[in-house]
């Protein structure tokens, strides 16, 4: 089951493939090693390490994204393995092609779901959610009333406070959100990656600069998950990155999450998403596979 998302974050370390694994060595000695098929994303959050290009070609025969994380953890570049579905032309075609009103309702159900889910977070921490939960049915084909920036400027003062911004350069607890957020990311470009999309043209973002525009939107849904963990690191005296808080946010794929076929890890509901989203452009109908809202919150 690859549900594991690797990091490497110590500077020093030489990964390569040895016998199945994936291995991390110092001046020759080896320091740890994970089996490939049980790896969901790699995630390289050093300066300095190297990586054999066996390395790296073996992970992406095995569908395995690797991460490349600038400052403040920010993902920065994606290795993306370039067959990972055996009709991934087809469907490729399909995603190009897809028209805007196809795309504007696609987007309108990952913002619905996104804002339904902050929502959930709120009522979860104990605050009056109504509002959330009002602006979510209320968001439109294409969401033109930008009812998701709405929602946010009233979701991240119930959840961090009155006094905390969220900027991907700002004072903690930014950094774990962005951190979480890189997790969350990695994981969904191995989804998309494994339904033989594309993860550059994208459903609503279009940044030119961006790689990773689908992979983008189709983790809208799943943010607040991330946002709950790192509020839980925080109420326990956790506020910055550091070996404690990634292990914590580390296990992010493999969270239960419910969904209309029961409790699944979080991995595997961004598979069906994806999947979803590959049939939804074959067939041209905005119907998609989404989990539903975190409750209760199991962390």
């Amino acid at each position: 089951m690859m549900a594991r998302v690797v990091e490497v974050a110590d500077e020093g370390r030489h990964i390569a493939v040895e016998r199945g694994f994936l291995v991390a060595k110092v001046d020759g000695a080896e320091v740890g090693r994970v089996p490939l098929d049980q790896i969901c994303a790699v995630v390289f959050n050093a300066h300095g390490l190297t990586c054999s290009a066996n390395a790296l070609n073996r992970l992406s025969e095995s569908g395995i994204p690797v991460v490349l994380c600038g400052s403040h953890h920010r993902p920065v570049s994606l290795v993306w393995p370039v067959d990972a579905h055996h009709a991934q032309a087809l469907r490729m075609r399909g995603q190009l092609a897809a028209g805007k009103p196809l795309q504007k309702r696609l987007w309108q159900s990952l913002i619905k779901a996104k804002i339904g889910h902050q929502a959930a977070v709120v009522d979860w921490l104990g605050e009056r959610s109504g509002a959330l939960a009002d602006v979510a049915g209320k968001v439109r084909s294409g969401d033109p009333d930008n009812l998701e920036g709405y929602a946010a400027r009233r979701y991240w003062p119930l959840v961090f406070g009155s006094d905390f911004r969220r900027t991907p350069e700002g004072p903690p607890p930014n950094g774990l959100l962005n951190y979480g957020y890189a997790i969350l990311r990695a994981a969904t470009a191995r989804a998309v990656m494994a339904a033989g999309l594309h993860p550059t043209p994208g459903i609503h973002h279009r940044n030119r600069e961006n790689p990773m525009c689908l992979v983008d939107d189709l983790m809208e849904p799943f943010r607040p998950w991330v946002d709950a963990l790192v509020v839980r690191l925080t109420g326990k005296g956790w506020w910055d990155v550091e070996k404690p808080t990634k292990g914590v946010l580390g296990r992010l794929p493999v969270l239960d999450l419910e969904s209309a076929q029961g409790t699944t890890p979080l991995f595997l509901a961004l598979e069906r998403l994806a999947a979803s989203l590959a049939h939804a452009y074959d067939q041209g109908r905005a119907a998609l596979d989404l989990p539903r809202a975190p409750l209760p919150l199991d962390l």
